[in-house]
């Protein structure tokens, strides 16, 4: 036996004796209180006064007689409100700090999605017997080479695309001015004139706020950078000593309440990697659906566009729907009102076989969440982030929800806590 497991055993055998001792004296000091050893002095007669009310009982909720004059309902809604206060201003102090703090939570936010996406691949590495480091690099820089050469296709046929899509622009513009004036509007020139004039004027009165904003997005640039890198770090690690990092975060909680929060952590993650590898997988069939018919009708920028879709379906609910949109309108200015009708229905028609069969299908019950929950997420992320609050919001219900139900559940440990305790301890 080592020397760290005999003082193991000789600290275990002098806590399980002070343990002894303790019951025995609370034992000895319970027996006095109920069979005392020689009676006290009697307490003197209280005076009665013929007619005085009885003394009001107090509550056992109570403290003083001074609360019982106050109604039990009046008291909980109390002891309610004051704790919603203490809450309220604990949330939203935590909200002004992560507020401060979003350029660097942020990035870690969106380096956990990442390495909850890129993890099985490392893993498959991992298992050929590559180091860990190298498997780590490996899948890292195929994913940046993955995602250059996409945006690199997408520029070039935009860049290709641009003037027939500008020619074409003008012709519906055109259209639409020939419509205001034989359609049912029968506007004159002098109107139409008149509006143009206006929006020009509207332009230029708020081209300092344009401006000030291209100024702002400039500004940022420097925070997109910092994040990007922050991101790569943060992710490169996350895939390496995930593991190491995790235990270490368990190892600074209470030995009691160890094995618990292992347990949800480990759950919570699970739960993180089948949401964004389904989402991959729904956005992947989203922007499939769509950029066929895209390609069957001809449209400019199919590919684009469905790239576009592809980076929307992450924003569950909405962002496929409005990037579908976009589609929409580069169908109507390209090839008019019945192809962009048909382009509409079907990313509506590619909207409801996502919620209703290929989201319930492929998530299953294991990310499954309440629509309602879904749009109030998404809001407070845009509120509170703006776009990658709406991309982050989502997922964090679903892992605040698997740890949860995880930490309220009364289940017992697969593992005792000694063990626990001692696998938290190993380097």
């Amino acid at each position: 036996m080592s020397r760290f497991e005999r003082m193991r055993g000789r600290l275990r055998r002098a806590y399980e004796s002070g343990r002894e001792s303790a019951r025995a004296r609370r034992a000895e000091t319970d027996e006095r209180v109920a069979s005392p050893s020689s009676p006290g002095p009697e307490a003197p007669p209280t005076a009665t006064v013929v007619g005085a009310e009885p003394p009001a009982p107090v509550h056992s909720s109570t403290t003083s007689q001074d609360d019982v004059e106050v109604p039990h309902a009046l008291r909980i809604a109390a002891a309610w409100c004051w704790r919603l206060i203490v809450v309220g201003i604990v949330t939203w102090s935590l909200l002004k700090i992560v507020g401060t703090i979003r350029i660097v939570i942020i990035p870690l936010a969106v380096a956990l999605l990442l390495s909850a996406l890129l993890a099985p691949a490392v893993g498959w590495l991992l298992r050929a017997r590559l180091p860990r480091s190298l498997a780590t690099g490996v899948v890292l820089v195929g994913g940046l080479v993955a995602v250059i050469g996409t945006l690199t296709l997408v520029v070039n046929e935009f860049i290709q695309g641009v003037p027939e899509l500008s020619e074409k622009s003008s012709q519906g513009v055109r259209q639409i001015q020939n419509w205001l004036k034989t359609g049912p509007l029968h506007l004159s020139d002098g109107q139409l004139n008149r509006y143009i004039d206006e929006a020009q004027s509207w332009i230029n009165d708020n081209t300092e706020k344009f401006t000030s904003g291209a100024l702002n997005t400039a500004a940022t640039l420097a925070e997109v950078l910092t994040g990007t890198v922050l991101v790569l770090f943060a992710t490169f690690f996350f895939l390496r000593d995930g593991s190491r990092i995790w235990r270490f975060l368990v190892r600074l909680l209470p030995v009691n309440a160890r094995w618990k929060v292992d347990d949800a952590g480990r759950a919570s993650w699970g739960t993180l990697g089948a949401y964004v590898r389904a989402t991959v997988l729904v956005a992947f069939i989203d922007a499939v659906g769509i950029g066929i018919f895209l390609v069957i009708f001809d449209i400019p920028f199919a590919f684009p566009l469905a790239a576009l879709v592809f980076l929307g379906a992450f924003i569950p609910i909405v962002g496929a729907f409005l990037s579908g949109v976009v589609a929409v309108l580069v169908a109507l200015v390209d090839s008019g009102p019945v192809t962009a009708l048909i382009i509409l229905g079907v990313v509506i028609g590619v909207q409801q076989v996502e919620g209703h069969v290929l989201q319930p299908l492929i998530m299953g019950r294991a990310v499954a969440i309440h629509p309602l929950a879904v749009i109030i997420g998404i809001a407070a992320g845009v509120v509170l982030a703006g776009i990658a609050g709406a991309l982050v919001a989502v997922p964090l219900i679903a892992v605040l929800n698997t740890a949860i139900r995880r930490l309220a559940a009364r289940t017992v440990p697969d593992t005792p806590p000694d063990a626990v305790v001692v696998a938290s301890q190993a380097p």
